[in-house]
């Protein structure tokens, strides 16, 4: 693991394969680390040609936390929010996006692939829109355009998301069965739930940071981010948008919407996947950004590749 100054924070950050490769940033989810895109995930991606780095975004795993930072009040930011105020927020999603492309800069790359997660594909959305001559190729996964008509997560998620978990310093198994019961509810039906690798995955970003206010403050940050609809039609690069049938952090309406929105984005609707990226999937998802980042390149196209707007994929 390594260290960047970007932006006034430090960022922590590590890389795969050869470092004169096509760079591709792999951008973490709510509240999780950059350890949840896996080694044998980015070994893939590397394998193919790229240059893969993942990092941890601010308030998240070993980069800059804003722990110092006042506790939020939730009803404030949505009268804010409401009546078109600005709310006084420690940092947005444009900040997250700015932070990867500044860690760009700092790894003297001009331009990349983006990737992201959930909370990170918003921000691999802003960076495409945002910073088009730095952004080679756009994949949102699992993500939103920030419709605000869209279906609502179910009552019953998002009470699980935003419950305080027990310490896992003074209750590690409270605290261990708080976050995978959380995990196994957000996962899809197509894939067995793994619970010993969850365990250990959970664990490991437990020992790396435990920070229980960063969540909170990442919500708030995608909640001023707003409807991205407008910045999503500015987007000229190759783009795909991969969702999972059984989401129901994001329902599937989600991805769809989001595809809708990016001029000539590939939608690719996943059977059995839910809220997370099992590792039976990696090697499609893998195929499906690397189809992205060859799309313009004459040397790797296929005429005889299906089209996959509205389409279900399956392992």
């Amino acid at each position: 693991m390594n260290i960047q100054k970007v932006n006034g924070v430090d960022l922590a950050y590590d890389s795969f394969g050869n470092e004169n490769d096509e760079a591709i940033i792999l951008i973490a989810g709510l509240g999780t680390q950059m350890i949840r895109w896996t080694v044998p995930f980015c070994e893939i991606l590397a394998a193919r040609g790229f240059r893969v780095i993942r990092f941890d975004n601010r308030d998240a795993g070993c980069s800059t936390h804003f722990s110092h930072y006042r506790t939020l009040d939730f009803d404030a930011l949505a009268t804010a929010l409401m009546s078109g105020q600005r709310p006084d927020i420690p940092y947005t999603l444009d900040d997250m996006a700015g932070d990867a492309i500044g860690l760009l800069d700092a790894l003297s790359i001009d331009r990349a692939h983006f990737v992201g997660r959930s909370m990170g594909g918003m921000i691999a959305q802003i960076a495409a829109s945002e910073y088009p001559e730095r952004v080679l190729s756009l994949t949102s996964i699992m993500s939103s355009s920030g419709n605000p008509t869209l279906p609502q997560t179910s009552p019953d998620v998002m009470a699980m998301m935003t419950k305080p978990a027990p310490n896992p310093f003074e209750d590690e198994a409270g605290f261990l069965a708080h976050s995978l019961s959380f995990a196994k509810r957000i996962a899809g039906t197509g894939y067995p739930f793994e619970e010993d690798a969850y365990r250990a995955l959970i664990l490991e970003e437990v020992q790396r940071a435990y920070d229980p206010g960063s969540v909170g403050r990442q919500i708030a940050a995608i909640a001023v981010s707003g409807d991205r609809r407008p910045r999503l039609a500015t987007i000229k690069v190759p783009a795909l948008v991969i969702h999972g049938v059984d989401d129901p952090l994001f329902v599937p309406a989600c991805g769809e919407d989001t595809a809708s929105a990016i001029p000539g984005a590939e939608l690719m609707l996943v059977d059995g996947m839910g809220h997370d990226l099992p590792h039976q999937l990696y090697k499609v998802t893998a195929d499906g950004i690397e189809r992205t980042a060859r799309r313009n390149d004459t040397r790797f196209l296929n005429s005889s590749q299906p089209e996959s707007r509205g389409a279900q994929w399956d392992e």
